[in-house]
């Protein structure tokens, strides 16, 4: 495969590097969002990225406390 050298400000390689994966190339992370907005399906996207359980840990911490809450109407 030929290998091409491209010149990026900081801050985009540090934007690209937040979305990098612990195991994904650079490579794969400029055609994961190539594909993206060629296919502007977001349950696509989602599905790209690898399985996050502390992020599932969090959100269902949030649903249970969010659950546990009572809400009483304002008296006027």
């Amino acid at each position: 495969m030929a290998h091409k050298t491209l010149t990026i400000s900081e801050e985009a390689y540090n934007a690209l590097a937040r979305m990098k994966s612990k195991d994904e190339s650079f490579t794969k992370v400029i055609l994961r969002l190539a594909q993206r907005k060629s296919k502007g399906n977001l349950l696509d996207y989602v599905r790209s990225f690898p399985p996050d359980n502390e992020l599932a840990d969090r959100i269902e911490e949030v649903l249970e406390k969010r659950g546990s809450i009572r809400i009483r109407a304002s008296r006027r």
